[in-house]
């Protein structure tokens, strides 16, 4: 382009040179002109393009925010609805939970009211109340013995025993290669493994009341070794010298309870109109021994005695030791004595199991006016005039078991006064019973096992008797034992009986406990009449 400008003049060049940027500048022009309307016309296609979206997204948005406006409304409607619906079924919560404590609370009253027909059904039959105790699974439970089969060692831990409701026991029974079966048994009272000593002394207090009122009561504890049955009549053990401990009262047991209670509801009483008298004996290898008795030193060890009979048909233990006790703690001190003399043998099912039956009584002679014996006394006055009589005719060396002759009024109108005064005793026999005992689980051998058939024949004889007196024959067989001999008064219909039977929920202990439920089950139908009150004054309405 250029070379054409050799030998040209400078003018010519520049003009040229001109000629050609005029001509580069036009070219530029006409491309940025092209380029600008290429690039206006593409801003406007974009413009409209974009005003389009923002009309679609703003419809859509639109349309989204009615749907989810449509739906927050929804919500809250049927979130209202909700409430409305909550609302009732928390009004209908309500009365449904109201109605509920009413039927329980009509439910309790009428379960009491049908409670007090039937002890009073039982009072007029004469029936044997029994409850039945099961006791919780203990570490021992799951030791295993080496005369146990492996089937048995596998279901050690296996709960078969149950608490259904406060009256029935349910028990499930299975064998390998059976369907289980499921068996219950009603008692007056059934206790589950949760529940206290506290609970348990509570349905056994009224027949204390029944002591005062003129009525013999006999409690005891039956049931297979180790189920629990001195630990409920007792409590816990001291481990060095098997005393029971009264360090912690929540713990305490039925005889130590009920003494407290006795003493209690004499104290209401007034002063000087009663005193307590107590024995301790243990039937051992079908023998009866004295815990009370002392030597020449004043050391007490237990004294070889015998049960007979009187003319009257009462059983009776001549020369038996009788110490009076003021309160309950003397009388504690006094059961401690004894039960350390109690034989115990240690088995693979019990470390401390008894190998004795236990029979703690309690006399109470109440002073009562030989005049007005068996009716009303005329006033409160004179009730309280025959109290002072008595506490002064009766002084404390007759209550040590000592002569009365020494200690009788030397005028008169106290000597006329004392031979109007009559004595009335009544007796709470408290019963904790040796165990039965399957000798392939106790593993008992020598002494032990001669104990252990002791136990069994006594126990069986104890069943042998109420079935007697179940069947009404001519003859119950009380002499067959020493101990139904000794608890023939008591068994035989002369006190208000409560057995307490004692089980074992554990799957190994199955046999020993259905037997156990059994011998509760046949006491409970037993009707020995009604029992009867010793003839005993009613206190004037003014008091």
């Amino acid at each position: 382009q250029y070379q054409g400008l050799a030998g040209r003049s400078t003018n010519e060049v520049l003009q040229l040179y001109s000629a050609h940027g005029q001509q580069q500048k036009l070219q530029r022009s006409s491309v940025v002109t092209q380029l600008h309307g290429a690039i206006k016309k593409r801003l406007k296609q974009d413009l409209k393009s974009l005003h389009s979206f923002a009309l679609e997204l703003s419809k859509d948005f639109q349309r989204q925010s009615k749907t989810y406006l449509y739906q927050v409304l929804t919500a809250v409607q049927r979130i209202q609805l909700q409430n409305e619906a909550m609302q009732m079924f928390q009004i209908k919560a309500f009365d449904l939970e109201r109605s509920l404590l009413e039927v329980t609370e009509r439910y309790e009253k009428e379960k009491q009211k049908r409670r007090a027909l039937h002890n009073s059904l039982v009072e007029l039959r004469g029936n044997i109340r029994v409850h039945c105790r099961i006791r919780p699974l203990l570490p021992f439970d799951t030791a295993a013995g080496h005369s146990i089969s492996q089937d048995r060692q596998r279901s050690f831990s296996e709960k078969v025993a149950y608490a259904a409701d406060d009256e029935t026991v349910l028990v499930k029974c299975s064998r390998p290669g059976h369907a289980s079966i499921n068996k219950t048994f009603q008692f007056e009272r059934v206790y589950n493994a949760l529940e206290s000593q506290d609970t348990v002394f509570a349905d056994v207090a009224p027949l204390l009341t029944s002591l005062l009122d003129g009525y013999n009561v006999c409690i005891m504890a039956y049931g297979q070794t180790g189920s629990g049955k001195t630990y409920t009549m007792l409590g816990p053990q001291l481990e060095e010298n098997f005393a029971f401990s009264i360090e912690d009262e929540s713990e305490l047991g039925i005889i130590p309870r009920a003494t407290q209670e006795v003493f209690r509801l004499i104290s209401e009483k007034p002063p000087g109109s009663y005193w307590v008298e107590v024995s301790v004996v243990e039937v051992y290898n079908n023998e009866i021994f004295d815990l009370l008795a002392k030597d020449s030193c004043g050391k007490v060890f237990g004294v070889k005695r015998d049960v007979v009979t009187t003319r009257e048909g009462k059983s009776d233990v001549p020369l038996l030791t009788h110490e009076t006790v003021e309160n309950a703690s003397e009388f504690l001190h006094l059961v401690n004595k004894g039960l350390q003399l109690r034989v115990r043998h240690p088995t693979l099912v019990h470390a401390h199991s008894s190998r004795s039956h236990l029979v703690v009584t309690l006399t109470i002679t109440t002073i009562v006016s030989g005049d007005n014996f068996g009716t009303s006394l005329e006033d409160e006055q004179t009730s309280q005039r025959l109290n002072k009589e008595v506490s002064c005719t009766f002084p404390q060396k007759m209550r040590d078991n000592k002569s009365t002759s020494s200690s009788r009024a030397s005028s008169p109108a106290q000597l006329d006064a004392t031979e109007k005064l009559k004595q009335v005793k009544t007796r709470l026999q408290l019963v904790d019973l040796a165990g039965s005992e399957c000798v392939g689980m106790s593993g008992v051998t020598g002494a032990a096992l001669r104990e252990t058939s002791f136990i069994n024949r006594s126990l069986s004889a104890l069943a042998d008797v109420l079935g007697a007196i179940a069947e009404q024959r001519s003859h119950v067989p009380y002499r067959n034992s020493k101990l139904t001999h000794l608890l023939q008064d008591s068994v035989g219909g002369d006190a208000k009986l409560l057995v307490m039977l004692c089980i074992s929920p554990d799957q190994k202990y199955l046999t020993e406990s259905m037997q156990s439920l059994g011998f509760g089950a046949r006491a409970r139908q037993v009707q020995r009449g009604q029992v009867k009150k010793k003839y005993f004054p009613v206190q004037s309405k003014a008091k």
